[in-house]
């Protein structure tokens, strides 16, 4: 893989008073690229990530970056969806753009306004990553899609709400030390593990504490091919691996208590880049409810099936554990504005990489894993990320 993150921008992700979508990006394109050194004239290509599907009647997305830089208005321009993955996909657009030789720089922007619509809506529209002939009456809308999942697992592996509740105050925990997260609050495992008035179920087993927020922002890359970028730029973040698998999209023709389709994207990535888990200074991965972090542990390797509460339990994945996970706070703090995500995952990677993660910086970290999924584990994609400078 011959490319690098060159710079970057982050929105604070959270209940934003920009108005839609194309003011979100107003606020992250430009700096991303004078991030990376450079000028709107030197990028080659504009991809942009963003769910939509209702979230605003504005679509096309793609063409409203060269409103917030008018200097991109005759640059290629196009606007990618995959789910929750959207991010990543975006990401993966413009690393083919790099490879294929048609591009040396890339602007890769992710967005999702959301909490301009209603919290019932929200729902309906997040349900189009289901599989809607079986999973569209599902009660609880994408929670509720979840929550099987959940009860699924705690049948077959016994109650894990303890665990889950770890989980959460864990990325609360590390969220509160996010400049950019949407909750800026650290909950405790007691909190988190109790029903209450501030934490009641969204959909049996889960709490509130277990599912992601409904956030607006807007994350943005400059993707540079690696020689350019060695000659060139301040800083590199370069791509050792980036790999994608898809499984099913029906949660019926498959195991829903194992992502393998996360398994195996997670095994190509550390065979194209040369490492195993032992190498990776931390991660940052889905979870958009805290059991998908649980399962997640599993698909990584980090576990055996059915055994991936050991690594929260034991404090594996904790700040100070032997990978932390989720040093960012995770979707969990720091929020989900769907097409940002992916996006996020990798600034908030790079960012830790080369020491600028402020409060969130660990000790010399040299390699991050990010993990970002479309739907229940359909679309998967996994890059590890290392510092070239």
């Amino acid at each position: 893989m011959s490319a690098c993150i060159t710079g970057w921008a982050h929105t604070r992700f959270g209940r934003s008073e920009a108005v839609d979508a194309e003011a979100l990006i107003a606020e992250i394109a430009g700096p991303a690229i004078a991030d990376a050194g450079l000028e709107p004239a030197d990028m080659d290509a504009v991809i942009v990530g963003a769910f939509n599907n209702g979230f605003g009647r504005q679509d096309f997305l793609g063409a409203l970056v060269a409103l917030a830089v008018p200097e991109l208005r005759h640059v290629p321009a196009v606007r990618v969806e995959n789910a929750c993955a959207t991010g990543s996909a975006a990401i993966h657009a413009g690393l083919r753009a790099l490879e294929s030789r048609s591009a040396r720089h890339v602007l890769v922007v992710g967005v999702e306004k959301m909490t301009a619509t209603p919290t019932s809506e929200v729902g309906e529209i997040l349900l189009g990553a289901s599989y809607h002939k079986q999973e569209a009456d599902v009660e609880g809308g994408f929670a509720g899609v979840f929550a099987g999942i959940a009860r699924a697992y705690f049948q077959k592996h016994g109650d894990k709400t303890d665990s889950l509740a770890r989980i959460a105050a864990k990325n609360h925990h590390n969220g509160a030390k996010n400049p950019y997260a949407h909750m800026r609050k650290a909950l405790d495992y007691e909190f988190c593990r109790q029903v209450s008035d501030k934490n009641p179920l969204v959909a049996d087993p889960l709490r509130r504490s277990d599912c992601s927020l409904i956030s607006d922002g807007a994350a943005a890359v400059v993707l540079t091919d690696t020689e350019t970028a060695l000659r060139t730029a301040r800083k590199a973040v370069h791509f050792r691996a980036a790999e994608q698998v898809n499984d099913y999209l029906p949660l019926s023709l498959r195991t829903a208590t194992a992502f393998e389709g996360a398994a195996r994207a997670w095994s190509a990535a550390r065979s194209a880049a040369g490492v195993t888990n032992d190498d990776l200074s931390f991660v940052e991965t889905h979870d958009c409810f805290t059991i998908a972090e649980l399962i997640e542990y599993e698909a990584m390797g980090l576990a055996e099936p059915g055994d991936g509460a050991r690594v929260i339990d034991e404090g594996i994945s904790a700040r100070d554990g032997r990978l932390p996970v989720n040093p960012s706070g995770g979707l969990k703090s720091k929020g989900h504005p769907i097409g940002a995500t992916g996006v996020s995952q990798h600034v908030m990677a790079a960012m830790q990489l080369c020491g600028e993660a402020g409060e969130m910086q660990l000790d010399a970290p040299e390699l991050a894993g990010v993990f970002n999924m479309g739907g229940a584990a359909v679309a998967n994609y996994v890059s590890i990320l290392e510092r070239l400078r």
